[in-house]
């Protein structure tokens, strides 16, 4: 099934791309030096795409954990270099709104060239093969140099770009043609209306099938991936959509000029989004060594904390949350045990279960207190300090942290298979008071599919 919707989309975005080239190819190019623009503009783009970072700790971390588990580096899968998929990695999953769409000039260039019906005053007159020309030509010749700075694939964000532009040329350049909508904007605002509204399907388009693609590449559910992708829309997505209506209504009236003039702002735009992803990584970073201070203090195993937010994570996937929850959710359990660092002796192996209920209390409540300090958003505090609740007291990202943390614990000194399912079996027999069903089978169906969400 996963295979099969990914070839339903890079499929017909092949069969466009080769229509495109090939017709143009055979009937040449309408007004080259306006195309010309465009694509050195959607090279440009391209070219300076930001190279996707992945989470510590996040689903990528986990491809073989069920067959793994006995190794050293398995057991701390976030410190593995997470696999290269293609197109958005699971960290745009889970990205902050606004910083999904790795190449937003390019974007905005190939929109702005499908909505153009003149230049200068001209028509312009390059009709939908051509638009799907340029914008696979250009995005071809800018994808080598990111490629070269170590991009990762781009297969999945190429065809999207080659679907939806060709659906927005189809809505649009045929218009233009029959002389409809220059004949509707005489009349008053309707044509930047309509352009507006068409890119506003265009965007949905591109979120259905981003969806989609992260659905087949990751099996994670594909309704939280729906609404990220829609969530992240309101961020640097409506700047791209406003940039490709401003090239396109501008540079029919004064020319190519236009094209510098106006897509100045989005790339500001672009830089700030970087910087502040920056700044979020480093927090990021700082979490995470924040965390290895349990481990470095000899309260907790090597690579706990890690394992425990990775597996978190997908867990989470498979019960349904999105974005802004999973990120919550990986940062309190990096920080699950750092209330441990009070103890004068640390307890063995760091499984606090056998500690009486308010000496489990206190350890919770100081984890939390460490947790606000740092600045974490008030829900990670939260979820430290209630892992001693009853679960069905806890909200339901702590009752996450609270099971995969005792199954982490379980399988400490487990070996095989046999181990594993041990642990499961504990877990589910505790259901009645520690742990919740749901997130307990959620745990097992993860751990059968090698540790990712679906």
């Amino acid at each position: 099934m996963s295979r099969r919707t990914a070839v339903w989309v890079h499929g017909p975005a092949a069969a466009l791309a080769c229509w495109g080239l090939g017709y143009t190819l055979w009937h040449g190019i309408s007004a080259p030096r306006t195309a010309l623009a465009f694509g050195v503009l959607i090279a440009a783009g391209e070219a300076v795409r930001r190279v996707p970072a992945h989470p510590v700790g996040s689903a990528p971390d986990l491809p073989h954990l069920p067959h793994a588990l006995n190794s050293a580096e398995a057991r701390v899968p976030s410190m593995r270099r997470p696999p290269t998929s293609s197109g958005r990695s699971p960290r745009a999953a889970s990205a902050l709104p606004g910083l999904r769409e790795g190449a937003p000039l390019g974007a905005a260039g190939a929109l702005g060239y499908a909505l153009l019906g003149e230049a200068g005053g001209r028509p312009a007159a390059h009709g939908v093969p051509q638009t799907v020309a340029v914008v696979v030509a250009a995005g071809l010749v800018g994808l080598v140099p990111y490629l070269a700075r170590g991009g990762g694939p781009v297969l999945d964000p190429f065809a999207r770009r080659v679907l939806t532009v060709g659906f927005a040329a189809t809505c649009c350049q045929p218009l233009y043609g029959a002389m409809a909508l220059p004949a509707w904007a005489a009349a008053g605002p309707v044509r930047p209306f309509f352009l507006a509204v068409l890119l506003a399907l265009t965007a949905l388009c591109d979120a259905v099938l981003a969806a989609a693609l992260a659905r087949a590449r990751t099996g994670w559910p594909y309704g939280p991936l729906l609404r990220d992708e829609l969530r992240a829309l309101p961020g640097i997505g409506t700047a791209i959509c406003a940039t490709g209506v401003v090239i396109a209504l501008a540079v029919a009236v004064a020319g190519l000029w236009a094209l510098p003039v106006f897509c100045l702002p989005l790339l500001l735009t672009q830089i700030a989004f970087r910087r502040y992803a920056g700044v979020r990584a480093t927090y990021r970073q700082t979490i995470a060594s924040l965390a290895r201070a349990t481990e470095i203090a000899g309260c907790t195993p090597p690579g706990h904390a890690r394992r425990v937010a990775g597996l978190s994570r997908a867990v989470g996937r498979e019960l349904g949350l999105g974005g802004p929850d999973l990120d919550v959710l990986e940062h309190a359990a990096l920080m699950h045990d750092i209330g441990q660092l009070s103890l004068v002796d640390p307890v063995p192996d760091g499984a606090t279960a056998p500690l009486p209920p308010a000496e489990q209390r206190r350890i919770a409540l100081l984890g939390g207190a460490v947790a606000r300090q740092t600045g974490a958003p008030p829900a990670v505090a939260v979820i430290v300090e209630r892992q001693a609740d009853p679960y069905r007291e806890q909200p339901v990202t702590a009752r996450i942290v609270r099971t995969v943390n005792a199954y982490d614990d379980l399988v400490a000194g487990a070996a095989g298979p046999a181990g594993r399912l041990r642990a499961l079996e504990r877990l589910r027999l505790a259901t009645a008071r520690d742990h919740e069903p749901r997130v307990v089978e959620a745990l097992a169906r993860v751990l059968a599919r090698g540790g990712r969400a679906g």
